[in-house]
């Protein structure tokens, strides 16, 4: 997102292979992280208990989008992102702001 001036990074438990395989299908411009341990990912709150459709409660991935400033501080933190759809232009209209 170079006209926003910002880096775009995911970040999931899957493996490194399993991401380059979903950076081929989705052709996605940006990096993905592995963190097999969950260590970051729990760290932002993007590991833990979370319902599913039938209402049942399982450990696993949160979506979230944690906007981190140039000086390393949190400036905007979106959990659960509810509309993967919709939520690009969310972040974009935040960074506009």
């Amino acid at each position: 997102m170079t006209k926003a001036n910002t880096v775009v990074v995911g970040v999931s438990p899957d493996g490194i292979d399993s991401h380059n395989q979903f950076i081929s299908k989705f052709n996605l411009p940006f990096v993905l992280l592995a963190d097999q341990q969950k260590e970051t990912m729990k760290a932002y709150g993007a590991w833990g208990p979370r319902k599913n459709a039938a209402g049942e409660v399982s450990e696993g991935t949160i979506r979230s989008t944690a906007l981190i400033g140039a000086d390393g501080t949190i400036k905007k933190h979106w959990i659960p992102v509810a509309d993967a759809g919709a939520h690009p232009a969310e972040v974009l209209a935040f960074l506009n702001s």
